[in-house]
């Protein structure tokens, strides 16, 4: 089964962008209490390499949507911006989602 979000390079984009924020807000909310609260250094060795490797995902699908001329460097530019902040990547999904429309 192939999902409209899957088949389009921004509704990729949109959809790891979901998934890292997500673990972002893990990683600060979650696993840094545990870790400086809790003594429990694990779960940020866990969270953190996760949410490292869907961040390298989204570099990598921004890049691609950019080269296939699917986002502007101004939107991809804001993708990777909102990726830095917390809850950045759920503010940045409205754009996406008409750009997205627009193809």
């Amino acid at each position: 089964m192939n999902s409209p979000l899957l088949s389009h390079p921004v509704g990729r984009v949109r959809l790891v962008g979901w998934i890292e924020g997500v673990s972002y807000l893990l990683l600060l909310g979650i696993a840094m209490p545990l870790k400086y609260f809790a003594g429990i250094p694990e779960a940020v060795k866990v969270v953190g390499w996760a949410h490292g490797v869907l961040f390298i995902g989204l570099a990598l699908l921004v890049a691609i949507a950019w080269l296939g001329k699917r986002l502007s460097f101004k939107d991809s530019a804001l993708v990777m911006i909102a990726a830095l902040l917390p809850f950045g990547p759920f503010f940045i999904d409205k754009r996406l989602a008409a750009r997205e429309a627009r193809d």
